[in-house]
């Protein structure tokens, strides 16, 4: 079989060009320190290599999002702490106020007092995040929450709020909406309203009442009326009579499964209605008791019974902003342990990829040695061959 000198050296040099892009190829994979550089280095290894990538980016982006959750919640939960000891401050203030030997401008100055606030409740509904993003705003992120005008407070944001993804099967709250915080309190005692009539001249007050049993409670708007000082008549909304009796200060009225308790002497005719709570705001609240503090035309029975009112009204609003911590509380705990599952979820991911694509350097080093020996040889076999000829052989 005859070999020309053309195929001799299309077939030297074609081995010589394996055994350099061989070489390149382990060189490559040392400078990068990755054993699968492209599809077909691998197609099996590489295919598991884009599927753990594609876990870890998701991964990666339910840490951004759980950091984002928890510098949210941090701030919410500091805002509601704030507003809780100032609903507070606001109580001891009210309660100072129920003193009937406190005089107008006393009870001014106390209004004052509220009056300011009031508009610090307002600022602490109204703090941002790191972004300029409201905290309680809900999906409207980018409004006020709260605007203040004279004394009436209203809500600007939207009821909706974002749900962020932590985990591939958990979503949470990164915030509330200021109306279920703040706007949506349920009034009086929960279950009714106590008012007294502003044509009274007597000096009987009511509390908040309270319920004795629920299941005889019939929500309608009642008229106790004192029909004497000494006797009194509940009527329902449509005239009929539900109790009646004699009073004596200080002592329970009950009815339809509650009870109030009327104090002070109240005049002939006199009245006070007892009516289903609806909701009331945090705000309304603050803005009720400066209403009162100021009306010097007030009886010292009607500012009693508004001031009462009022105590039980921040009482609400104290429990409802509670509440609403707890649950921020709960869902930091929740984003807590979520963080340190994708750790270690991150950790296990970043580890199979190094597994299955990492270059084994020992190995690695070892190989390209052999293919430097081997192209060398290779380059020096072909260099001596390349020098033979016809001549040099009929001189042998």
């Amino acid at each position: 079989m005859r070999i020309s000198t053309l195929t001799f050296q299309t077939n030297a040099i074609g081995q010589m060009d394996q055994l350099e892009a061989a070489l390149s190829k382990t060189q490559g994979q040392l400078a990068s320190g990755k054993r699968i550089q492209e599809a077909a280095d691998d197609p099996a290894g590489m295919a598991q290599v884009n599927q753990l990538n594609a876990e870890l980016s998701a991964s990666r982006q339910y840490v951004t999002n759980q950091n984002a959750a928890s510098a949210n919640l941090q701030l919410e939960g500091q805002a509601l702490s704030d507003a809780t000891n100032l609903l507070q401050s606001a109580r001891d203030l009210a309660v100072e106020a129920n003193n009937a030997s406190l005089s107008a401008s006393q009870r001014q100055d106390i209004a004052t007092q509220l009056q300011q606030q009031l508009q610090q409740l307002v600022a602490i509904g109204n703090r941002t995040d790191a972004n300029g993003d409201y905290l309680f705003s809900g999906y409207a992120s980018q409004t006020q929450a709260f605007t203040l005008s004279g004394n009436a407070v209203s809500y600007t944001g939207s009821d909706g709020v974002s749900q962020l993804q932590i985990s591939a099967n958990q979503r949470i709250s990164g915030s509330d909406a200021g109306d279920a915080v703040f706007m949506s309190i349920p009034a009086g005692n929960g279950t009714f309203t106590t008012a007294a009539a502003a044509a009274n001249t007597g000096s009987g007050s009511i509390d908040g009442g309270s319920v004795v049993d629920p299941s005889q409670w019939t929500p309608d708007t009642y008229t106790i009326a004192f029909t004497s000082p000494t006797q009194y008549q509940v009527t329902n909304s449509g005239g009929g009579v539900v109790a009646s009796g004699t009073y004596t200060s200080g002592d329970a009225i009950q009815f339809q499964g509650i009870e109030v308790t009327v104090s002070g002497t109240p005049s002939t005719g006199d009245a006070f209605t007892v009516a289903p709570a609806g909701k009331a705001s945090a705000f309304a609240t603050l803005s009720g008791l400066i209403k009162t503090l100021s009306s010097p035309a007030l009886s010292s029975a009607q500012i009693t019974t508004q001031l009462g009112n009022g105590l039980a009204q921040i009482d609400g609003a104290i429990v409802q902003v509670g509440n609403v911590s707890a649950s921020v509380g709960a869902r930091l705990n929740a984003v807590t342990a979520a963080q340190s599952t994708e750790q270690s979820t991150q950790t296990q991911l970043q580890s199979s990829v190094s597994q299955l694509s990492d270059v084994d350097y020992a190995a690695a080093v070892t190989q390209l040695n052999s293919q430097e020996v081997a192209l060398q040889a290779a380059q020096q076999s072909y260099a001596s061959l390349a020098r033979l000829s016809l001549f040099n052989y009929i001189q042998g």
